[in-house]
């Protein structure tokens, strides 16, 4: 890559809409990526190039890392899948009653969860050879999930947000109803550990705090983006993505009007706005180190004038200094 270019898209990207793409949480060169075109694919962003394609039969709707070795995959085949980044071998550590929406492993408890549009959270245990070591139900389909320490944040439909301790998962911690009026569309959790975004189909973001108690909960606020005003009207657009930095507790969102903002959530504050990418921003994600931003520029159903235009997929790698992600 040359000096100065600050972004450059990987090659042989998807060739269908981008469900995800994950940093390897401790190699900032690796990156994960989940596709409708049925594959899961890992490129090495620091040499552009592809060192994994693993096809599946049906479309795959998340993907995560559980090390540097292995990494996890679920999708429309119900199955939630271990695979070997070295070998290409997959396992199948068991199955939904619906589609996988979410994948997810929690380094510290050292616990794969899944989530699906069945209406469960399922806990494995990859190690043993039954590896499903709970079914925990959640009142409806599963849309996004995250985790930081021992907090694991559910948003499903009907904007119902539970709040789980993977320390003993007999009951969530915590039932609460998003603060937005519409569909949620993503949820991450503050690397510190002290609460989650969440973000809506309807041009909002709102920032939660863990703690119950009273004084702590006057500190939650949503804000209105991913709007733009065009021939006098405005457009408003889900937020599809969310990536938190892991040094500086900001946060990047991705939006279906292609654009990427980066927000300090503590003082409630835009840092920057990228330039505007042609299709929807499907999925975003920071390295370990905070240095570099995977964008997943990618068609997306709600918006049919991209695919009349011929945009393809692509992933863009783009480099970001602490200017733009720095609390000011």
């Amino acid at each position: 890559m040359s000096e100065g270019k600050t972004e450059y898209q990987l090659k042989s990207p998807p060739e269908d809409g981008i469900s995800a793409v994950e940093f390897c949480p401790t190699n900032n060169n690796m990156l994960l990526v989940s596709s409708w075109d049925r594959t899961i694919r890992l490129y090495e962003v620091g040499r552009n190039e592809q060192r994994l394609a693993v096809s599946s039969t049906m479309p795959v709707l998340d993907c995560a890392w559980q090390d540097q070795a292995r990494v996890l995959a679920g999708g429309l085949d119900k199955n939630v899948k271990i695979i070997d980044v070295n070998s290409s071998q997959e396992r199948v550590l068991g199955q939904h009653e619906n589609a996988v929406k979410c994948v997810d492993h929690s380094p510290e408890y050292n616990v794969t969860i899944s989530g699906s549009w069945d209406g469960t959270v399922k806990t494995w245990d990859p190690r043993t050879e039954v590896a499903c070591t709970g079914t925990h139900a959640q009142t409806d389909k599963v849309y996004s999930m995250s985790c930081s320490g021992e907090q694991l944040v559910v948003a499903t439909a009907g904007r119902k947000v539970f709040i789980w301790d993977l320390r003993n998962m007999s009951m969530p911690s915590q039932k609460r109803e998003s603060s937005l009026k519409y569909q949620t569309r993503c949820v991450r959790t503050f690397p510190n550990k002290t609460g989650y975004v969440l973000s809506s189909i309807e041009g909002r973001v709102a920032v939660e705090v863990f703690d119950p108690a009273t004084e702590a909960q006057k500190k939650k606020y949503a804000f209105k983006c991913h709007r733009l005003k065009e021939s006098g009207i405005e457009n408003i657009y889900p937020v599809n993505a969310i990536s938190f930095h892991r040094q500086h507790n900001t946060f990047a969102t991705g939006g279906s009007d292609g654009f990427v903002n980066i927000w300090d959530g503590y003082n409630k504050k835009r840092l920057c706005q990228f330039h505007r990418f042609p299709t929807s921003i499907a999925s975003l994600s920071f390295n370990a180190d905070g240095t570099v931003l995977a964008i997943a520029s990618s068609y997306m159903y709600e918006n049919d004038n991209q695919k009349e235009n011929n945009f393809s997929e692509n992933i863009i790698i783009r480099h970001v200094s602490d200017i733009e992600t720095k609390p000011k």
